[in-house]
């Protein structure tokens, strides 16, 4: 059986916390985020106990698509040691910098 996604798991949790919001009972909300999410009983109490812990839905982060391009190689220097200053990744960084200029531009495309 494979690892869920960190996506996954947000769906899961605010799922489970939506469950709880409602009034379900611990044992009515691990049935159906079970049923719902095709998971053992054992998972949907943990999704539960995580739901538990937090004051409202988590949000989704949204997923990554690889995209391939050329940089010269004094630019990737220079994007990589900024990153390790900040502790971030160069993807990261890369990503921040093309929503600032797009934001910049007057719109996302």
């Amino acid at each position: 059986m494979s690892r869920s996604t960190e996506l996954q798991k947000t769906e899961r949790i605010n799922a489970a916390h939506g469950l709880l919001a409602r009034g379900l009972s611990v044992t009515e909300a691990a049935m159906s985020l079970s049923r719902q999410f095709a998971l053992s009983r054992r998972q949907a109490y943990r999704y539960i106990e995580e739901a538990q812990a937090i004051s409202r839905p988590m949000p989704a982060a949204e997923p990554n698509t690889a995209v391939t391009f050329k940089l010269p190689p004094s630019l990737v220097n220079l994007i990589r040691a900024r990153a390790i200053a900040e502790g971030t990744t160069i993807s990261e960084m890369v990503s921040r910098a093309l929503r600032v200029f797009l934001d910049e531009a007057g719109g996302h495309g």
